[in-house]
């Protein structure tokens, strides 16, 4: 089997749907909202990066990153929500195939940094870590993490898009 990471195509969207709804069936912390977030992500134009893991012509895996605001005025900021993969290609390198090509395309945007909830155990690995001065309000502060690519960190309390809100 050959699995590639490309960028989503028009035609991928009901499988993004179908994968993402998989992914987070039986995953704890969800409000089993996120394939309507990504839904309303694209239609509002708002997804910076959007790759999927193509398994011999099947989506096997999702990514999405879109812009947060900093209430500081921190510009070139995203947040990576959510990543997904189907529950039989979990724990074998599909998500992390996904996130290093995701971030590696939000540096070469020139982005200053990426935000992410879950869990830290996982996103450490990335170089994502809590951090004091950047807050997501009403989430435990060690679930939500920051990646500064360049430039200084933020200090303020960073806000989804309305997507986010479904």
């Amino acid at each position: 089997m050959s699995l590639k990471i490309r960028t989503e195509e028009p035609s991928d969207a009901g499988a993004i749907e179908a994968v993402t709804v998989a992914a987070f069936l039986n995953a704890p912390h969800t409000s089993h909202s996120e394939q309507f977030i990504v839904r309303e992500l694209r239609n509002a134009g708002q997804l910076t990066v959007s790759l999927v893991a193509d398994e011999d012509g099947d989506i096997v895996g999702h990514v999405a990153i879109s812009p947060v605001d900093i209430s500081d005025g921190s510009r070139g900021w995203y947040g990576l929500a959510p990543l997904s993969v189907t529950p039989d290609r979990q724990n074998r390198g599909v998500g992390t195939l996904l996130m290093h090509q995701a971030l590696e395309q939000l540096r070469r945007l020139g982005a200053n940094g990426c935000v992410v909830l879950g869990d830290p155990n996982y996103y450490h690995r990335f170089g994502f870590k809590a951090e004091s001065a950047i807050v997501l309000p009403g989430v435990p502060a060690e679930y939500f993490q920051a990646l500064l690519f360049q430039g200084e960190m933020p200090a303020g309390t960073v806000s989804y898009h309305r997507a986010f809100n479904v």
